[in-house]
């Protein structure tokens, strides 16, 4: 593997840190020049003391300077840091609101900006681009923040909604690399934000938000309970497709919730309401960003069947899949589909499948695979019952993702 030189390693993460080199210079008590030299490679790092206080500056393990190029490793490009984790606490722990009540409000953006860039979000989440949209979220939290305790008049609707859903796109990101309780804090605030924006279907998505974070920490039963309880609420009398989505995305999570809880019983009863439903909605729509539609109902089906054990089942499910069908979804459901699917080869005892399908995820959405810690745990399974040496390229994978083989 080729060695990345270290002065772009420094200058790689100086700029993940937001730091200027002038800024940069002025902590490590040099000249923006000699920083300038450095990460141009005109002036060599040689000495170790340095090194590590450039590492310490950074908030990184001096190793990360000394090693492979970050590029290629998962903690660098596709995944995100201890640092940015605590950035997206601090945006989260932010009260524009209740400071504005006494205060004027900070300068929010124009709405129509922020709406494009919720948009991209969206999109970059859907993209499973994790560590792009980690490292924007704290902006965007902040602007739509911003823009919330500043309407007035007729963009006090608008502005909530768009603040529902960046704390949706937080609650979501956050569950996939494993910071559940942030995740959950995200989708709470989602849900309440979503009731200011008199927005029915915006408060019932973001249930399912607060469902999978609750999912994550171990609390299916809760889970099961309030995706239930709240598509019942949804109004689809109108054969409205969007709240068709939302009602049936709430199905949906139930059902992986039931399953975590071993009842096969209402998994069904849950995927055969759902599968009606889709059958209304049509084709695979994204509506609220659900991604709802046929096609992902039977993928829900499949992973409900690996959480309940029945790998066999899981990948028959998969095998009736219409392919064109499933290569028109987004990334992150066809990557997130392979990551169960990986997880059914395994328990069925084709361990040399379930490291296939750990590649393909891989190659079609990277972060799926190299940031999700249950990505880890299925490649550690894969690996500790692979007889002889594993395949090149899964030992390769295995090493980005810093799994051991």
């Amino acid at each position: 593997m080729d060695e990345l030189p270290i002065g772009r390693r420094v200058a790689y993460w100086r700029s993940r840190r937001k730091l200027s080199q002038q800024v940069f210079a002025d902590r490590l008590g040099k000249s923006k020049s000699w920083v300038d030299k450095v990460e141009r490679g005109v002036r060599r790092l040689d000495k170790f003391s340095v090194l590590h206080e450039i590492a310490d500056i950074l908030q990184i393990d001096v190793q990360l300077l000394l090693g492979k190029d970050p590029e290629r490793r998962s903690d660098a490009l596709t995944c995100i840091d201890q640092v940015e984790v605590q950035e997206i606490r601090a945006a989260l722990e932010r009260y524009d609101a209740m400071t504005a009540y006494f205060d004027a409000a900070p300068q929010p953006p124009p709405l129509v900006d922020l709406g494009k860039a919720v948009n991209h979000a969206w999109l970059t989440y859907q993209y499973s681009r994790y560590g792009e949209l980690t490292r924007s979220l704290p902006k965007l939290l902040r602007d739509a923040q911003a823009a919330d305790a500043g309407s007035a008049g007729d963009e006090v609707r608008l502005a909530a909604n768009l603040l529902g859903q960046v704390y949706q796109i937080a609650s979501s990101v956050l569950r996939k690399i494993g910071e559940c309780e942030l995740a959950w804090l995200a989708a709470d605030r989602a849900t309440a934000v979503a009731q200011r924006a008199d927005d029915p279907l915006l408060a019932g998505i973001a249930t399912t938000r607060v469902g999978n974070a609750l999912l994550a920490m171990g609390r299916a039963r809760p889970a099961l309970e309030l995706n239930v309880n709240i598509a019942h609420r949804i109004d689809t009398s109108r054969g409205d497709p969007a709240a068709l989505s939302v009602h049936g995305q709430l199905l949906l999570q139930g059902a992986m919730a039931a399953a975590r809880l071993g009842d096969s019983a209402t998994v069904d009863d849950l995927l055969i309401g759902a599968e009606e439903v889709a059958g209304q909605v049509g084709g695979d729509e994204n509506h609220y960003w659900t991604s709802f539609g046929p096609t992902n109902v039977e993928l829900h089906r499949a992973a409900a069947a690996v959480e309940l054990g029945d790998g066999g089942r899981a990948v028959e499910t998969h095998q009736r899949l219409a392919e064109p069908l499933f290569n028109a979804l987004l990334p992150e459901r066809r990557a997130h589909h392979l990551l169960d699917l990986s997880r059914a080869y395994a328990q069925i005892g084709d361990v040399g499948t379930a490291g296939e399908m750990l590649l393909r995820g891989d190659r079609l959405a990277p972060a799926e695979i190299r940031c999700r810690p249950l990505a880890h745990e299925v490649m550690a399974d894969v690996l500790r019952r692979t007889r002889g040496t594993p395949h090149c390229h899964l030992a390769e994978l295995a090493e980005q993702m810093g799994v051991g083989v």
